[in-house]
């Protein structure tokens, strides 16, 4: 496949997180042994551990690593199933909204120093109906979010999957946030089983900002997880996959996650691979 906007393996970059690095050091061999020298950068670990990760701009620059954007998570998630991820997840918690909004304050002040232009997160599940009072809560706190980030020229990009693509368009629009988009992952849609990963990145595109390369198969319990799989080994069809990506005009960058298995610099390269091949 002749993708018509560019080689795609110049686009991609690993997700920080997916090698679970304890240190700069650890990350950047990691890296370097999954072939890819370009990285989406969890951002909470310089916000909880400055003495460690305070340094990370500086030395990934040393080692010719290019930080693409950044991600952050939320306190109290639980991904146990899908009904504890559901009262847990994002900014939608009344118990843990004061924490996250001191921590994303930070957030944001560390992602402009980086020189950042965008970062990602889950925002929780939003809710399917605008006369539901949690869909004004959920509005006007993700208002605020985007506002911080805004005032330092940054983007935002919310994972997708927790809400089928229409609701997260109905949402988008509703919130009226020029610079708040959608952090494109195919796997999300099959684990939270949420629709056709095809006809979702058709829906929202041209609100994708950034993508994830992962893969899953759906479940067979519905209200249970999907499982997550190599990229290549799951239901997303990735001809398909990139032949929509150029459909929409998306021409961004292609972050790797992969966020079980053992194997995660072999899981990666075994990405990168077919995406070379699909690129060829």
């Amino acid at each position: 496949m002749q993708n018509s906007s560019g080689n795609l393996t110049s686009r991609l970059a690993v997700c920080s997180w997916s090698l679970q690095p304890a240190a700069p050091a650890e990350l950047i061999a990691r890296l370097q042994a999954t072939g890819i020298r370009r990285v989406q950068l969890a951002l909470d670990p310089l916000r909880e551990t400055p003495e460690v990760w305070g340094a990370t701009a500086a030395v990934l620059r040393q080692n010719d690593i290019t930080i693409v954007s950044g991600m952050f998570g939320c306190v109290g998630e639980d991904y146990t199933t899908l009904d504890t991820i559901r009262l847990t997840g994002g900014i939608a918690p009344d118990t843990t909204w004061e924490q996250n909004w001191r921590n994303l304050q930070t957030i944001a002040a560390i992602a402009k120093r980086l020189e950042l232009k965008l970062v990602t997160f889950h925002a929780g599940f939003l809710p399917h109906d605008g006369a539901n009072p949690n869909f004004e809560k959920l509005r006007d706190r993700l208002a605020r979010v985007a506002d911080v980030f805004a005032a330092r020229d940054i983007a935002l990009a919310l994972e997708t999957g927790q809400e089928t693509a229409a609701v997260l368009v109905e949402f988008l629009d509703k919130l009226a946030r020029p610079n708040v988009g959608v952090n494109f992952d195919p796997a999300n849609m099959i684990l939270y089983d949420k629709g056709n990963p095809i006809e979702a990145l058709r829906t929202l595109g041209p609100w994708i900002r950034q993508v994830h390369i992962k893969d899953a198969i759906r479940t067979k319990s519905p209200g249970t997880w999907g499982e997550e799989v190599v990229a290549g080994t799951g239901e997303v069809d990735w001809a398909a996959f990139f032949a929509a990506l150029d459909q929409v005009g998306f021409q961004g960058d292609l972050c790797i996650e992969r966020e079980a298995g053992m194997q995660r610099v072999e899981d990666i390269r075994a990405a990168r691979e077919l995406i070379e091949r699909l690129s060829a």
